[in-house]
């Protein structure tokens, strides 16, 4: 990524070597770990940062904008898909935010 300050990128559960990404459930917990639970006991994503697929895997959609509304978490990702040797798409557009989650 050129300016990953400014970039949108999906996180994509295949690492480099083309295997898939455990647990099942990783992008879920990613996400889950920058969510906040709302007061009728429903958890909601960060508007920035989405589980979904692509391309029929497991994906994490990052919003380039986290980088301005919180830096650290914007890190936190980003080392995360590096540390896993996991494959990144850059430049894509901005996350669909997902309906809310009952617990």
């Amino acid at each position: 990524m050129d300016n990953p300050k400014t970039h949108s990128f999906i996180i994509l559960g295949l690492t480099a070597q083309g295997k898939r990404f455990r647990p099942s459930d990783w992008a879920e917990r990613l996400c889950g770990v920058l969510s906040q639970v709302r007061a009728t006991k429903k958890m909601k994503y960060s508007p920035y940062v989405s589980p979904g697929d692509y391309d029929g895997e497991k994906a994490v959609f990052v919003d380039g904008a986290l980088h301005e509304v919180d830096a650290n978490a914007y890190q936190f990702v980003l080392s995360f898909a590096n540390d896993n040797g996991l494959q990144v798409i850059s430049g894509v557009c901005p996350v669909e935010p997902i309906e809310d989650t009952q617990l």
